[in-house]
């Protein structure tokens, strides 16, 4: 019994269930970069040096996986293998795209991207790293969450004075530091959800003692206003900055976590009419929402100029028809940012409405873990965490999906895990890894055991005449 005991122990701390979903993202990275290397040539001679980028790839994953058996082995099983799943498949595009940039548009700066985004992928394992070892406790998060929301809003406000735009997008969203981009937005929506996290556990109890203002019940005032301010000082930012898809994208959080917290629709609802009113304000103040929603409501007007990208978008998802061209086969590259913004547009080309199906697929599955995650977790706290880093991952994935297939006007945000960029890349693998740390935290404490119903008093037995009986 000591030996099958022990042995019991060793195959958990392993992780195995982890172990076997890893194989499937490794042996996608082998298969899908044999592909990228096969098909342009037609020559199937290759070395081992040509798959460096998938070794190195499936080194990180069986590295991490065994990193969490040593130090994390109480943390959620699935959902390092989803993210291995979408990473892997972003790393394969970047490749096959750099080849057809390169062939479509010779000397213009597209060599080495896909090396580069390997180089983020190294470094948001890393960084997912240091965020397990970094947050054993994640009370600090909590208790520091004015430092964090301050340090946040003010790096987004200093892109008003330092920032940059290497993109020629004409908003400067980026600090430039030689050959790396940072957007401080990206490190903000982290930022914003531990903030509200923090401080909505922290009036956890007042949030049932509510107010009449006119038609409405709220929590009271006072306690409210700090929250709304930091998430309005946010906003405003973003809209000076017109950096709408990141205002879209908090707008989302805010009221998804206010409404899990409450447990009222009435907020959504009122942040529905909210969104709609500010929504016609910017359309009125702003000439690019006013272009933006024209490409959107009818795009051929604009095929020659402004809605050149969305059109070639569609073109795509028309030429992929059910199962796609087949890998290497597409011409992704007259897609125009089709390696930040419209990746899922070579998706969609490539392996067609399967493939982009089984992609959607794989963030269903990622945000629902996460959801999964918030309802074990051990305290409010946690909890409220999980569900805005989960919320941030399946928001960002709808907008950017929503645009990249005309459903909504484009908002320039990029797909998670999978679009070329290492800010959104690094700061993803922050939030998976705050993710596993609750997820850890959630199972090492120990469950009680339901309580049991408390039994009625027994009453002595009465007599015919109303009278209790001797003894």
């Amino acid at each position: 019994m000591i030996a099958l005991q022990r042995a019991t122990d060793t195959i958990r701390r392993w992780r195995w269930t982890e172990f076997q979903l890893l194989i499937v993202p490794a042996v996608l990275s082998l298969v899908g970069m044999l592909i990228v290397i096969v098909v342009p040539t037609g020559n199937l001679s290759f070395t081992w040096r040509d798959l460096w980028m998938s070794l190195l790839f499936i080194g990180l994953l069986y590295g991490t996986h065994f990193f969490l058996g040593a130090t994390q082995r109480r943390a959620d099983q699935v959902l390092l293998p989803l993210v291995a799943g979408i990473t892997a498949l972003g790393t394969i595009m970047i490749q096959r795209l750099q080849l057809s940039l390169e062939r479509t548009y010779p000397g213009v700066g597209y060599e080495g991207v896909a090396t580069k985004q390997m180089l983020w992928v190294v470094l948001g394992f890393a960084v997912l790293w240091a965020t397990l070892i970094l947050s054993r406790d994640l009370v600090w998060l909590r208790r520091y969450k004015y430092t964090w929301a301050v340090l946040g809003i003010g790096l987004v406000a200093a892109t008003l004075v330092f920032g940059q735009d290497p993109n020629g997008s004409g908003v400067r969203l980026w600090f430039q530091f030689g050959f790396f981009s940072f957007q401080p937005s990206e490190l903000l929506k982290v930022v914003l959800v531990i903030f509200l996290a923090g401080y909505l556990y922290d009036i956890r109890d007042l949030l049932s003692l509510n107010t009449r203002v006119g038609p409405l019940s709220l929590p009271p005032l006072p306690y409210l206003l700090p929250m709304v301010a930091m998430w309005g000082l946010a906003m405003v930012l973003f809209v000076i900055q017109k950096d709408l898809g990141s205002a879209l994208l908090f707008f989302g959080i805010f009221l998804a976590m206010l409404y899990v917290a409450t447990g009222k629709p009435l907020y959504v609802v009122a942040g529905g009419i909210a969104f709609l009113a500010g929504a016609f304000v910017m359309y009125q103040l702003f000439d690019i929402v006013k272009l933006r929603v024209g490409i959107w409501l009818n795009p051929w007007p604009y095929a020659s100029g402004r809605g050149y990208q969305i059109v070639q978008a569609l073109y795509a998802y028309a030429t992929g028809q059910v199962l796609g061209t087949g890998f290497g086969y597409g011409s992704p590259a007259w897609v125009p940012a089709v390696h930040t913004d419209f990746v899922f547009a070579a998706i969609g080309e490539e392996l067609g409405l399967a493939g982009t199906l089984a992609t959607i697929c794989f963030y269903v599955l990622l945000v629902f873990r996460g959801f999964h995650i918030g309802l074990r977790a051990r305290d409010h706290f946690h909890q409220m965490l999980a569900v805005g880093l989960s919320t941030i991952l399946g928001l960002q994935t709808l907008i950017i999906l929503g645009g990249a297939t005309g459903m909504i006007p484009l908002t320039g945000i990029t797909l998670p895990f999978i679009s070329y960029g290492g800010s959104s890349l690094i700061t993803n693998f922050i939030i998976i890894g705050l993710l596993l740390r609750v997820s850890a935290l959630s199972e090492s404490e120990p469950r009680k055991p339901p309580a049991r119903p408390a039994e009625a008093p027994v009453r002595p037995p009465r007599s015919f005449a109303g009278q209790a009986p001797t003894p």
